[in-house]
């Protein structure tokens, strides 16, 4: 695998900020904000926000109190400057994802859209096409169009990360998904990569398999570091040194169908291949087919994804399930519940959705 300290001012003496607070108390009812309320009430703007618009989010009792409060002081909330302030009259979530062919991407971006539109948000998305300067202009254009937050799946040729860190320092709700970035400090959603590969080496194994070919990312990228840990630990397990197998920086199905003939023509001639996605398996298996190899009873292959592809080959792909849809759903949720004052939008929040792997027929039964 591969792999400061702020300080903080005192806060004033006592005396001092009930003097604050009592001057702010003798302007002009009509200059009150609600950011005034919010400091008085030890509560957050957003709170005061929902609590006077009868939020059912906000307890009865807390309710009744900013209400009273603001009746007392004569509030009357100036909604258009608020709308301005805020601009949460727009409702909109910026994402971004690296390209739209891809089947699991659209299943996130439908996982991503459902949540949304059960609490009156829109979506803009815009694709990176795996381009480094075109995601962070992406990420500005959604910052100057201010957006409520931003949900991002890095792109492959991302090596710098000084934009995410702007919108971090901006208190922008920023969340990851899938491909996440370690050197920025915000909240992400991935799936168990590791043990997904893991479980999907180990099935091949005890069906018989003993010299399974990994194809896989940059090792740039965490999922592919954390596949490629979970097909290296399960060969190991087994006792079998991950050194003699084949391994090859192959992501498409494209350059699967190019490689792939030197591999099955060699000495070490793979017996399975573990991928990292769908497309690339079954590149590698139509590959095998062409060259007069059955599968599986030459060759097993499994992906990673079970997009609607696996299932129209032939025969139908092994896979592990990485819940596209739930991941999308579990994003929005995080950046909603930031973008409604609910959780700080410094919290950092990690999800991990679970695998499963699906059995079909590019890998053999396991022998009873």
């Amino acid at each position: 695998m591969l792999p400061g300290n702020m300080g903080q001012a005192l806060p004033p003496p006592a005396s001092i900020a009930f003097t604050e607070k009592h001057n702010i108390m003798s302007k002009e009812n009509t200059s009150m904000t609600m950011k005034d309320i919010a400091r008085e009430l030890g509560v957050s703007v957003a709170t005061v926000s929902r609590a006077l618009k009868g939020s059912p989010r906000i307890s009865e009792k807390r309710r009744n109190e900013i209400a009273e409060y603001a009746r007392k002081h004569n509030f009357s909330p100036n909604l258009m400057a608020e709308s301005l302030r805020s601009n949460k009259t727009m409702k909109i979530i910026g994402v971004i994802i690296p390209q739209f062919t891809h089947f699991y991407f659209s299943s996130i971006l439908s996982g991503i859209e459902d949540e949304a539109l059960k609490y009156g948000y829109r979506l803009m998305v815009a694709q990176s096409n795996e381009e480094y300067q075109r995601e962070v202009d992406t990420c500005r254009a959604f910052c100057d169009n201010k957006v409520c937050g931003i949900i991002v799946s890095q792109a492959k040729g991302t090596s710098q990360y000084g934009h995410f860190q702007e919108l971090v320092d901006k208190d922008m709700p920023l969340v990851f998904y899938d491909r996440i970035c370690t050197g920025v400090n915000a909240s992400r959603v991935t799936v168990d990569d590791y043990m997904g590969a893991f479980s999907a080496v180990e099935y091949m194994l005890k069906t018989g398999c003993r010299n399974i070919a990994f194809y896989g990312s940059s090792m740039k990228l965490e999922i592919s570091k954390n596949r490629y840990n979970g097909w290296h630990d399960a060969l190991l397990k087994h006792g079998i040194n991950p050194d003699t197998c084949v391994t090859r920086l192959c992501d498409n199905r494209t350059d699967a169908e190019r490689m792939t003939p030197e591999v099955l023509l060699s000495d070490n001639r793979p017996d399975a291949f573990f991928a990292i996605n769908d497309d690339t398996a079954i590149g590698i298996m139509y590959t095998a087919k062409r060259m007069g190899l059955r599968v599986p009873d030459d060759i097993s292959v499994c992906g990673f994804t079970n997009g609607q592809r696996a299932i129209a080959c032939d025969p139908m792909l092994t896979t592990v399930e990485q819940n596209g849809y739930e991941m999308g759903k579990q994003a929005a949720d995080i950046i909603i519940s930031k973008a409604e004052g609910m959780t700080p939008v410094d919290k950092v929040e990690k999800r991990v959705i679970r695998t499963k792997l699906i059995v079909r027929g590019t890998t053999k039964k396991v022998k009873s």
